[in-house]
């Protein structure tokens, strides 16, 4: 995108509201999200969500993460968007009174029948997952028309025609992802993980069979399919990681309004620096300072996180680029050290997460202006006050030197 494109759309963008959205698959991922700048998350419960395999949430956790949240003035959405068999429904109604109990803020739905059900038996907004692969502008009016407050659309729109959409429905909240992992089936909807492990891909089970080695060869063939391979094997159907960074001014232009990351199964440090990221991003474009020189940086930052090589998606014309054939595992440049749990003038007490020494240099994962600096590991002590050199035990609280002036929840991170 050129620069006087670039300055346009941040121009049209300044006063609009726009809200990121980030992943919560524990508390402590939901504390991490809320630190650094969340305007919103979703979340599970223990049933009803597609990430079974998340820690997700307990009852009584989902009314401590709101209360939480709408104490730092953040919603929470709560996922109800698997695909619901007749035995699901039992037990929904009593569910449905613990979220609104809570004053969740919305739930996601996907099935039609549990979009009747929510509707006939509770109050709560109702936003239109991206499992109901949502596609074109009638099907949104159709969610709308059913009272569907706000619509999450299909990764497979390209962005030329978001903006249709939004003209078509100006009453209805548009929500896309703009960052996270890629599935490699129709907007989430795929029975690969169902029939090779007999997990349920579409509620909530997925093996991410997707991400295994394959060779594929038509049945009527003796010649493979030739893809790209190496000793390791072949990742055909394994995508790239999906990044919108340096495009959010154009979705903000288009008409979306909710930018939502995924990865409720990723870590804390992942969900601490894409947040991290975008909330200095959206921040930027309303104040009028989103140069490229910001997005560059952003963009670095972006890749201390684990992750698979970018691709937009379908959000522009890749067909040719979004796999990712190299390997099914996400590159890791930067590895989650410690998180600060205690600030003191010249020093901090962290709960250390991966093996650090002193002498190594420290970088600082902040929502002040301090992020990205480094220093230098002069001393560490343990909680009794004993100095050590090498801090290699899992939470174990350390006292470390440090030259900035730190919050609680920021993060210390270095070099893979």
């Amino acid at each position: 995108m050129t620069d006087i494109v670039l300055e346009n759309k941040q121009k049209e963008a300044k006063n609009i509201q726009t809200e990121l959205l980030a992943p919560a698959g524990n508390m402590e991922k939901l504390l991490t999200a809320l630190h650094f700048g969340a305007d919103a998350v979703y979340l599970a419960g223990k049933r009803y969500g597609l990430r079974a395999f998340a820690d997700n949430f307990t009852d009584s956790e989902i009314a401590e993460a709101v209360k939480l949240a709408h104490a730092a003035n953040t919603k929470v959405y709560v996922t109800l968007n698997i695909f619901a068999g007749e035995e699901d429904f039992t037990g929904l109604s009593d569910y449905l009174r613990v979220l609104e109990d809570a004053q969740a803020d919305a739930v996601l739905v996907a099935d039609p029948g549990i979009f009747d059900f929510v509707r006939n038996n509770c109050n709560l907004p109702v936003h239109i997952s991206t499992q109901a692969n949502v596609t074109n502008k009638y099907a949104v009016r159709h969610w709308a028309n059913l009272g569907a407050e706000r619509v999450v659309l299909a990764r497979e729109i390209p962005l030329r025609e978001i903006r249709g959409i939004a003209e078509f429905c100006p009453n209805v909240q548009l929500e896309a992802f703009v960052h996270g992992a890629m599935c490699v089936s129709y907007s989430g909807r795929c029975l690969m993980s169902n029939y090779l492990s007999c997990r349920n891909s579409n509620r909530g089970e997925c093996v991410q069979a997707c991400r295994w080695e394959w060779q594929v060869r038509e049945v009527n063939r003796d010649d493979w399919l030739p893809v790209y391979e190496d000793e390791r094997g072949t990742y055909i159907f394994n995508s790239k990681d999906m990044n919108m960074l340096a495009h959010l001014p154009e979705l903000i232009d288009a008409g979306i309004t909710s930018f939502k990351i995924e990865g409720r199964m990723k870590s804390s440090f992942y969900v601490a620096t894409v947040v991290a990221a975008y909330r200095r991003a959206l921040d930027a474009i309303k104040r009028g300072c989103f140069t490229p020189e910001l997005v560059a940086r952003l963009e670095e930052e972006l890749c201390k996180a684990s992750h698979r090589d970018y691709t937009t998606g379908f959000y522009f014309d890749e067909e040719q680029t979004r796999q990712f054939y190299d390997s099914s595992k996400a590159q890791e440049n930067y590895k989650f050290t410690a998180v600060v749990k205690q600030v003191e003038d010249g020093y901090i007490v962290v709960e250390q997460r991966n093996k650090f020494c002193v002498g190594d240099t420290l970088e600082v994962l902040t929502a002040s202006d301090d992020c990205g600096k480094s220093f230098e590991v002069s001393f560490a002590r343990d909680c009794d006050g004993n100095d050590i050199q090498v801090c290699n035990r899992v939470q174990q609280l350390v006292t470390v030197n440090c030259p900035y002036r730190l919050s609680v929840g920021d993060i210390l991170r270095k070099p893979v």
